[in-house]
Formats: structure tokens, C-alpha cells, sequence
């Protein structure tokens, strides 16, 4: 059996599970923007149907889709959520980050440095 892309805490499950259900929909969507100081942003949307190419992921009683452009970007994370007097947010663990701004909003993973990095040396 194959480890799951991404693994959810109590408390992501939990809000998740009060989203989908206020929503009546029947999964979260999980994927990459590109944005932010550092190259890469997480998204949340919510979905009805299961895409082509999306990886499902079951854990704790909920369903999320992960888009397939994201999948390499977070392979291993874990999704936390935090609801305290400074903040609501889901929280991302994710192994694969070289790097993050300062605010946190973005991130950067190896594959997508050596993208920038190609990119930006490849008119010698």
C-alpha cells in the first residue's frame, strides 16, 4: 500500500468536515498558485466531482482532491488547522519546502527553484 500524498490533523478534519457540510459539498480541492515573494501559494476550493487526473485522499472521514499540478509540490505534507484569538487558517507541514517568505503566504519547493533557476539562466 502506497502512502498518502497528504495527511490531515484532528482539527483540519474537523473543519473540513463543518466547510463541506455548510457548503453540501463533497470535496476540498487542494492545489498551487504561483504567487507570493517566494513562488508558490496554496489554494483551497471546493469541488463536486473528481477531476481525470486529481489524487483523492481519505483521511479522518473527509475527502480531498488534489489537483494534479500540485501533487509534486506536496507529497508528504500534513494539514493542520489553527483557530486561536490571532488567527483561523489551515497550516501546511510540507517536507518539501526549500524555502518561505517571511509572511508565510508563499512557499517554495526544490522542484519549483530549479524551474526558477532555469528560467531565469537560460539566455547565456
Amino acid at each position: 500500500m502506497r502512502k498518502q500524498a497528504l495527511s490531515l490533523s484532528e482539527a483540519a478534519a474537523g473543519r473540513i468536515r463543518q466547510l463541506l457540510d455548510q457548503r453540501q459539498r463533497s470535496f476540498l480541492k487542494l492545489g498551487v498558485k504561483a504567487r507570493g515573494c517566494n513562488g508558490l501559494s496554496y489554494t483551497l476550493n471546493y469541488a463536486d466531482d473528481k477531476g481525470k487526473f486529481d489524487e483523492l485522499v481519505e483521511d479522518k472521514g473527509v475527502k480531498i482532491l488534489i489537483d494534479p499540478k500540485a501533487l509534486m509540490h506536496v507529497i508528504g505534507t500534513k494539514m493542520d488547522f489553527v483557530d486561536d484569538k490571532l488567527r483561523s487558517e489551515f497550516i501546511f507541514v510540507n517536507p518539501n519546502s526549500a524555502g518561505q517568505c517571511g509572511c508565510g503566504e508563499s512557499f517554495m519547493t526544490m522542484s519549483s527553484s530549479e524551474a526558477a533557476k532555469r528560467a531565469g539562466g537560460s539566455g547565456s
